[in-house]
């Protein structure tokens, strides 16, 4: 927020996808006759750092904007509220509950701080998002909240426990993004595998997708957001080998690839566990990539523990990465664990993405000659059907999908030219 903003509404979303979603909501939400302006800031909590961030964007937004009424919910505001209180920048924050209700964001109390237990929320209130400013693909939300305890993760803290949205909702959701142009939807959570439990009948995220495509014929393309890799159904299973609809890429939420640490974190997978599922996954869908969020640092890993997840990541060709170094929360247990030194976790962090960089690299260059499905989404830069980055030749309708020849690799992007007629 460098910049001063007329009498609008402007919102700021620091974190996930869910977080996006969120703030669409919540734009949905805002008064458009303000006499001053407003801007919300829909923060993140996964690592102190996230908070530092958020904080540092408020007291630029203020210093560039004194008018301006400054609002902070999310994550970080639902857990730490007492925090953004403290600070002479903001004036009002939000829980994450109290952001998705119209009403909150109408003053008809002098309340600055409405941040109740999220603990006590048991069911998720309906929303409708028509779309998502500046972006091309669309996310969905099927599932909030969190019924595990990770011991680094602070996030069931402002998320509470799990809680599923009705298929009903979701179909409802998805058609009108489709309806609205949307060609591509990504189904997002906080752990969207444990999608179900708490509905009549306990169906499962396999199931659901599945109805969810039978309802919505006109969908091109499905993705996943993050999923727990050993909480993948048999219907989920089938879903992934045999629907095209359903793009060939996945994101596991790894986090370690050494045994020790995977307890330690109080993860629901061994490192062996993961290798088997990867191996299962490509053997039923040969042309699928994998990607994997990982911590580096975590407390008491060790060199020869930190070669585990790093050998893991050419084991099972891990392509996509997102690799956090280990940041401590408090109130989680691993932060009274004894910690690994910053600098060193900053150094692993740094060599496991230059091990997923060098899959990429080498994926990426296995790919000349390839035809691909590109959903464009600037005139000549897309996303291939396996979130690979690729530029083509002639400028496109951005939201189109388009078919390109692969002819050279530049940047780690892929570069060709649009292909007309004939078979792939």
């Amino acid at each position: 927020m460098n910049e001063k903003i007329q009498n609008t509404n402007i919102i700021e979303t620091f974190g996930c996808r869910l977080n996006t979603f969120e703030s669409e909501v919540i734009r949905g939400h805002l008064p458009v006759d303000s006499e001053r302006p407003r801007i919300v800031f829909n923060t993140c909590a996964v690592t102190a750092e996230a908070e530092r961030q958020a904080r540092q964007a408020i007291r630029r937004a203020r210093r560039n904007n004194p008018n301006a009424e400054i609002i902070v919910t999310g994550c970080a505001a639902q857990i730490n509220p007492g925090d953004f209180e403290a600070m002479p920048e903001v004036d009002r924050v939000l829980g994450n509950e109290e952001k998705l209700l119209p009403d909150s964001w109408v003053r008809d109390s002098d309340a600055r701080v409405v941040v109740n237990d999220i603990m006590d929320v048991n069911e998720i209130a309906p929303q409708l998002v028509t779309g998502f400013e500046g972006r091309i693909r669309a996310f969905v939300q099927i599932q909030q909240g969190c019924n595990h305890r990770c011991t680094f993760c602070i996030i069931p803290f402002g998320r509470g426990n799990s809680r599923s949205v009705p298929i009903g909702g979701i179909v409802k959701q998805a058609q009108t993004l489709i309806d609205n142009g949307y060609q591509e939807l990504v189904l997002t959570g906080v752990d969207i595998t444990s999608y179900g439990s708490d509905l009549p009948g306990q169906p499962n995220l396999g199931s659901m997708i599945k109805r969810l495509l039978i309802n919505v014929p006109d969908l091109k393309r499905l993705r996943l957001s993050s999923i727990d890799p050993v909480e993948i159904d048999s219907e989920l299973l089938k879903l992934i080998e045999n629907e095209p609809k359903l793009m060939p890429h996945l994101h596991l939420s790894i986090q370690a690839g050494d045994d020790m640490i995977l307890k330690r974190m109080k993860r629901r997978h061994l490192r062996k566990d993961v290798i088997q599922i990867a191996k299962h996954l490509k053997k039923v869908r040969p042309d699928l990539v994998l990607g994997a969020d990982l911590i580096a640092g975590f407390p008491t890993e060790t060199d020869s523990m930190f070669k585990q997840s790093l050998n893991l990541i050419s084991e099972i060709e891990l392509l996509h990465l997102h690799v956090f170094p280990y940041s401590a929360r408090e109130g989680t247990p691993a932060a009274k664990m004894p910690q690994v030194p910053t600098a060193i976790r900053k150094e692993r962090a740094s060599i496991l993405r230059a091990a997923g960089k060098k899959e990429l690299g080498q994926y990426i260059e296995s790919r000349i000659g390839t035809t691909e499905r590109v959903l464009m989404e600037k005139e000549s830069l897309g996303h291939t059907e396996h979130f690979i980055p690729m530029t083509v030749d002639d400028p496109t309708t951005p939201g189109e999908i388009v078919r390109a020849i692969v002819q050279t690799v530049s940047n780690d992007k892929l570069c060709g030219v649009i292909k007309l007629e004939g078979p792939d």
